[in-house]
């Protein structure tokens, strides 16, 4: 899973939480950016706020991958 969420970061430049239970069924997104910031990967994260369908206030994670 690890190298699947590197991989994504490398090719689109950032994953949210969201994208990471879409595209690969995982659950436990900051446990593998935790791991690759272990490994050296310079990985910035942003909160950021939307709007939901029902229109409340959210606030998610944005994970970038920095200079590769």
């Amino acid at each position: 899973m690890k190298e699947r969420i590197l991989r994504h970061l490398k090719t689109y430049g950032y994953i949210t939480t969201w994208q990471a239970i879409k595209e690969y069924g995982c659950t436990r997104l900051s446990q593998y950016i935790y791991l690759l910031r272990n490994e050296g990967y310079n990985i910035t994260d942003e909160l950021v706020k939307s709007v939901n369908r029902f229109g409340e206030s959210v606030h998610f994670k944005k994970y970038k991958l920095e200079d590769i």
